[in-house]
């Protein structure tokens, strides 16, 4: 049964991104990058990349970090490609909306496709989220998955 209210404190982000985090290390695209190439801690990273979303939906929370620099050190060991972005937005979304609906639920999906296409450009260059089409993040061959049309949902 999927919750109906909104995210609503860093509780909230606790479960949403144990959940994440449980679906990305297990993914055959994007887990080897937290558990093989990263060698990623839960719970060393946690408490982090909590704060990180704590202060993207609340402002509540400190992060004073270089969230680029990780992935900058990922994309160097293999490259991260548009694919690997789309499956982890797929993933976020999943689990966002598995768990909550309502504004911040909305705005958690927003900031975690901005975060996902910013990387990929930084990380591969400007044209990397369009293959080149400058269509966006849904067009031409850059991996990444029309959101409108995501079917995907975690089990609650």
């Amino acid at each position: 049964m999927r919750a109906t209210r909104d995210i609503s404190d860093r509780d909230d982000l606790d479960v949403i991104l144990r959940r994440f985090y449980g679906a990305a290390f297990a993914d055959p695209l994007i887990g080897p990058f937290f558990t093989e190439i990263a060698g990623t801690d839960l719970e060393v990273h946690l408490p982090r990349i909590t704060d990180f979303w704590e202060r993207a939906l609340f402002r509540t929370a400190d992060y004073g970090r270089d969230a680029f620099a990780p992935h900058a050190a990922l994309h160097s060991a293999r490259p991260l490609t548009a694919a690997h972005f789309g499956r982890w937005v797929q993933l976020w979304h999943a689990t966002v909306d598995g768990l909550h609906q309502g504004a911040r639920a909305e705005r958690a999906k927003a900031q975690g496709e901005r975060i996902a296409v910013a990387m990929l450009r930084r990380l591969a260059g400007p044209d990397a989220a369009t293959g080149g089409t400058g269509g966006g993040a849904g067009a031409g061959g850059g991996g990444f998955v029309p959101l409108a049309a995501l079917e995907l949902r975690s089990a609650a």
